[in-house]
């Protein structure tokens, strides 16, 4: 199987610190048009995404379950369907002791892209990771995904190393399925990538 690991707040979703509420998500433009054209490519899609709120006490573990059911109404109404939803609760300066611990699945530590591949058989040199921050490249290039930075300003330390080098960069979502068509399909316009979606 291949994939698309997906950061979720400023890729996927807009970026609304700390949210919960299922009433605010929305998803970033295009985003449900350029996830039916990667599904329709054949990729699995993931979220993987921190929520260091959980260990900051801000929400429970419970409270990401209606965000999940958003998401999965928001991305029904394009015909797409994830695969899996990740998250990491843990923060190593959380108040909540259980989840202030050193972990392996918060980005950009791979552990959520490995786990995913393990429980769904995913080829993740075959597979990419989508974020708007380095932390997501990093995390994509230690799993060895190809990976796309989301370049919309919310990245604002630019701690460049060969591991936080993304392979390409977009201007949003849309942009990145682009990027990834081209590679597989050959170039095509921004129309006829629309003409396919509405097709699909």
């Amino acid at each position: 199987m291949r994939a698309i690991f997906l950061d979720k707040d400023g890729t996927l979703v807009e970026d609304v610190p700390y949210n919960v509420n299922p009433g605010l998500i929305e998803l970033t433009w295009h985003a449900g048009q350029a996830l039916q054209l990667l599904q329709h490519m054949g990729y699995a899609l993931f979220v993987v995404s921190n929520q260091s709120g959980v260990a900051k006490g801000l929400f429970t573990e419970a409270a990401l379950d209606p965000v999940h059911q958003r998401l999965t109404e928001l991305l029904a109404q394009y015909g797409v369907e994830l695969s899996g939803f990740y998250y990491c609760p843990h923060s190593p300066d959380g108040v909540i002791s259980r989840y202030a611990i050193p972990c392996t699945c918060r980005k950009p530590l791979p552990g959520m892209l490995y786990r995913a591949a393990h429980e769904h058989d995913i080829d993740l040199s075959q597979s990419w990771m989508i974020g708007d921050i380095l932390h997501d490249v990093e995390a994509g290039r230690r799993a060895g995904c190809q990976t796309i930075l989301i370049d919309n300003g919310n990245e604002t330390e630019w701690k460049l190393s060969a591991q936080r080098t993304p392979h390409f960069k977009a201007s949003d979502l849309y942009a990145a399925a682009a990027i990834i068509a081209d590679l597989e399909i050959g170039p095509r316009t921004m129309d006829g990538m629309d003409s396919m979606s509405q097709q699909l």
